[in-house]
């Protein structure tokens, strides 16, 4: 349980982070704002076709008695529309981080230099982070996407499907949003999206201490925008906590220690100092 109330911690300190530079990382707040327009646009789109795309997918009902067609393709529509507001909820971290970038890699940066022992960011130009970011958050999406059919059936059974199965939902969740929302700080430190997952599972209670609440607040929309930048600054210092830097070595420039001076016996001839001790 104390890694649990850990991974709580680290979340409420990337918020507190965030605060107290309100006007310097005022900006992170756009690319969650941008995001949310468009999955808004999107689900209005979706509501008001939704309809029509399952009429169109289900020509068999079409001579169907009444009420049961009716019935039939409302619960389909039902379930269109709560499949893409599902998938804008588990997707809208990893777009945000995708269009907001370069802002959430240098808000990474401030984090580790305002912490101490910052790593050295892989030199790698934009282009390239942004396409294994998505690379990257396909891969998350896709595993998302499983989990949700398993539970999305299991929630058909009995008793399990009221109780276990929404508990269930909610973890998996906060893992994967956590996966998302500490992927830029692994990616400076050039850290494999599988390893990431090995490192996150292996602390499981930590990491569902991060992700789970922030999961929850993620649903309201407006609080994701006004959370997104404290939740990266939260996760990079859950990674920090996984991955510690370690301890630097002569700082470059010192020069090494001088040898012992050698003796002169009274003949002149060299000898070697005597050992310590």
């Amino acid at each position: 349980m104390r890694d649990l109330g850990a991974g709580v911690r680290y979340g409420v300190q990337g918020q507190r982070w965030v605060s107290r530079r309100g006007k310097r990382v005022g900006i992170g707040l756009l690319p969650a704002l941008v995001t949310l327009v468009l999955y808004a646009a999107a689900l209005v789109v979706l509501g008001f076709f939704a309809g029509d795309v399952v009429a169109w997918a289900t020509p068999f009902a079409d001579g169907w008695d009444s009420p049961w067609q009716g019935v039939f393709r409302a619960v389909l529509t039902a379930l269109l529309f709560a499949g893409g507001l599902f998938l804008a909820v588990v997707t809208f971290a990893a777009v945000t981080l995708l269009v907001g970038q370069p802002f959430y890699d240098a808000l990474a940066e401030q984090v580790d230099e305002s912490e101490g022992g910052a790593p050295e960011a892989p030199d790698v130009p934009l282009w390239r982070d942004l396409l294994i970011s998505a690379r990257d958050s396909l891969r998350v999406l896709l595993w998302v996407v499983l989990f949700g059919v398993v539970l999305f059936v299991l929630g058909f059974v009995p008793v399990i499907g009221q109780t276990v199965v929404p508990v269930a939902g909610v973890c998996v969740s906060g893992f994967f949003l956590a996966v998302e929302l500490t992927g830029v700080a692994f990616q400076r430190r050039d850290v494999p999206l599988k390893e990431r997952i090995r490192l996150l599972r292996g602390r499981l209670l930590l990491t569902l201490g991060f992700g789970v609440p922030l999961a929850l607040a993620f649903l309201v929309p407006l609080v994701a925008v006004f959370l997104m930048p404290g939740a990266v600054a939260g996760g990079t210092l859950l990674v920090r906590h996984l991955l510690p830097a370690e301890p630097s070595g002569p700082a470059a420039g010192d020069e090494p220690p001088h040898p012992e001076p050698e003796k002169r016996d009274a003949a002149g001839l060299t000898r070697p100092a005597p050992p310590a001790g």
